[in-house]
Order: structure tokens, then sequence, then C-alpha cells
């Protein structure tokens, strides 16, 4: 095989890496420039965006170590049977990419994950080597975003805390019973076992000792995990009791859900489950409820019998419209538990809300001032001027359903 240019294994590496969600939606719409038809675009040798601890958004350079793997994980592109392009980076060019987009003011950091090669130290301890490197030969500030190997030596993954901002280990698939049956050589009380590790490293990175001072801060972005959904049967309700559980047993910074995508292979077992990326969207909406707006997951998919979320309106306005006895809110009297719960209303919107009202009524237009989005809430509340008088309207879901699309037909 011809020795291949670092060019070269920056655009498959790269491309490899899209799979790792990691700081946005993997459904974003592909829209490139180098053909001179316009500037800036979605798609190119592996940059991506991240926000930092300081809540600054940031550009990373995202790519692989390799796409060589030796586990057969079914969902997994770069698996050891799929007929795919690879390549491989060695530390020295991971550290030589990083170091030089960074002097050209491409990135302010780097996303780093890889394939297994040889085994999970071997490529763990290569991983570690890059980041070391990059912050103790080169004093390298920037943000770092770190994909861990949870079969790793604790060890390993300990070194990697103590240089990355954040660490990340794939939960993979919803249930033990889906890993076991699409990824057989992966354990998930493994990688339960890794989390809780860093969950532990964390918290004692944040206490002092006896003496007063503080210990070494460790992954101090956080700690966040990815799953797959689609490759199996598990449902939306399945997906986010799930990552209740992580939230709450890891102190997850994000869970971060990948529309699975069916890879055009024979020897692919995985069933024909194929969720839009709108899917992806909504349980990223559905999460969002459930970490802010206090929703709990049963709640949210409890509309339909098959535990999964509806995909043609969002989540918090699918709930209003299945519990329409508790609506129209009162603006001006409800708390703010149940102000959040209205559609159109963020958690910024009902601060601001809560601010004013202590001083006078809040009338239609300071809605409008506020940000609310009064298309959704105008038919869940009440307030002086305005009074919801359609709650009881047969065709309500149809008016914020999107309107019916031609499809192509060539």
């Amino acid at each position: 095989m011809a020795k291949r240019t670092l060019q070269e294994k920056l655009a498959i590496l790269s491309d490899a890496a899209k799979y790792d969600a990691s700081c946005a939606s993997s459904g974003g719409e592909k829209r490139d420039s180098r053909d001179g038809s316009g500037i800036g675009s979605t798609t190119g040798s592996g940059i991506c965006h991240a926000y930092a601890p300081d809540g600054r958004c940031i550009s990373l350079l995202k790519i692989l170590m390799t796409n060589f793997c030796i586990y057969d994980c079914a969902y997994c592109i770069n698996r050891v049977s799929s007929n795919v392009e690879r390549a491989r980076f060695s530390p020295e060019e991971v550290v030589e990419l990083t170091l030089e987009f960074y002097r050209r003011n491409y990135i302010e950091g780097l996303f780093l994950s890889s394939g297994i090669i040889r085994s999970p130290d071997d490529t763990m301890a290569d991983m570690v080597r890059i980041v070391k490197t990059l912050r103790e030969e080169h004093g390298f500030r920037g943000y770092i975003h770190l994909k861990t190997i949870p079969d790793a030596s604790p060890h390993l993954i300990e070194e990697a805390g103590r240089h990355a901002d954040r660490l990340s280990i794939n939960v993979e698939l919803p249930t033990d019973a889906a890993v076991k049956d699409y990824a057989p050589e992966k354990n998930p009380d493994q990688i339960r076992k890794a989390m809780a590790d860093v969950r532990v490293l964390r918290e004692a990175g944040r206490e002092k000792s006896y003496r007063g001072r503080r210990a070494t801060k460790f992954a101090p972005a956080g700690q966040s995990t990815q799953m797959i959904v689609g490759a199996d049967g598990a449902s939306d309700a399945t997906i986010l009791k799930t990552s209740t559980r992580l939230y709450s047993s890891y102190r997850l910074g994000r869970v971060y859900y990948s529309a699975f995508s069916p890879i055009p292979d024979a020897s692919a077992t995985l069933p024909l489950i194929q969720p839009p990326l709108m899917r992806e969207h909504r349980l990223y909406q559905a999460d969002w409820l459930m970490r802010f707006y206090g929703f709990d997951a049963s709640e949210i998919t409890a509309a339909r019998t098959d535990g999964n979320l509806d995909l043609t309106i969002d989540p918090k306005l699918a709930w209003a419209l299945e519990h329409r006895a508790l609506f129209p809110v009162d603006v001006n009297r409800a708390t703010r538990e149940m102000l959040l719960r209205v559609p159109g209303f963020g958690t910024k919107t009902v601060g601001r809300i809560l601010a004013s009202r202590r001083h006078r009524s809040v009338r239609w237009e300071d809605l409008q001032r506020m940000g609310a989005n009064l298309k959704s809430a105008r038919s869940f509340i009440t307030l002086p001027g305005w009074r919801a008088r359609d709650l009881d309207a047969a065709d309500l879901r149809a008016r914020f359903a999107p309107p019916p699309e031609q499809l192509a037909l060539f």
C-alpha cells in the first residue's frame, strides 16, 4: 500500500470522525463553498464547534487517530469487517496538525477519538502521549476533548484526565442487551465502571487537601457520553430513561444522541430500523426538557403507546396538547414550574416574567419584548388583554404541525 500524505490522512480521518457526536447534532445540512459559489462551509477537513466551560463557542480540530479497529461492532462503519479506506496518524502527526492549525487561527482546540489498534491500552497510551506532548512540551493551552477507551487501564484514563479538558466514554447503545448483541467485544459493566472512575476522579479534583491546597484538576469541563439511537429496537422512552440514569449516576455534562444510518454492507445484521435525523433532534429537545424544565422521561413519552416521541411537533408542545385541562395558564399567577411548561416560554423568558410581575402585571406586549414565542404560547395563556379561546378546537394540533410537502417524483 502506497504511503499516504498527511493531507490524505486528514481527509480520511476527519471524515471518519463525523460519526463521533461531540458538539452538535449530526443532522446539519451539508453546504460547501469550495466550488467558489459562496463563503463558509459546514463540511471540510475536521473543523467542528463546541462550547467551552465559560460558554464560548470554539472551533476544534475533530479527527480520529486511526480508523483501523480490531472490534466488529455491527453499527460502526470502522468495524474490522467493514470495507472502508483506512489511515492512521502517528502521535507526532496529530501534534503537528494541532499546532499548525492553531497557529493559523483555524482552531482553538482538539477533539480526538480513535479506533482500537493492537489493544485498548496501546491505543489509549498513544492518545495520552498526544495530549501530554501538547500540554507539557509545547505549552498548548487550547481546549482538548478526548474520547476515552473504557477497556484501557485506569492509570491511563487518569493520566488522560490530567491533560484533557473533557473526557467522554461511549455507552454505545441504550440497553445492555443491545450492546451484547451488536458490540459483543464490549462490556457494559466495564463501560459503567470507567465512567464511575472518571466521576470519582473529577470529584476528588475539586476537593481541597487538609492543608487547604486544591488537588490537580481532572477533566475540568466534565464528562459526556454518546448513544447510538435506532440501531436496535429501543423506544424513545427507554433511551430517555437510560439518559436520566446516566446523568444522575455519573454527573454527566451531556448525553449525545447519534442517529444510526445503515451502512451499505452485506455483512451487517442490524434490524431495519432507520430513524430519521428528526428523531435525533426530538431526543435532544426531550433531553433539554428533562435537564432544564423539570419534565420526567415517562411523561414526555406517555402520549404514544409505542413510547416514541411525536416527530411532527416538539415534545413540549405535544405534552401541552395532551394536557389541555391544565391550560390556559395565568401568566401573572402561575408558578415557575407551570410557566416552564407553556409552549413558547424558555427559561430566560420565565425568569423575566417572574422578575417583572413583582412590580406590575405582565401584558401581551411585555411578552413580546421578553422574547416569548407567542405563536406557540398564545393558545395556552391568559393575561390582561388576552385569553386563549381555542384550547378545545379539534384542529389545534394541526395548526402547529408543519404543512405537508410534495415529495420528489424523480
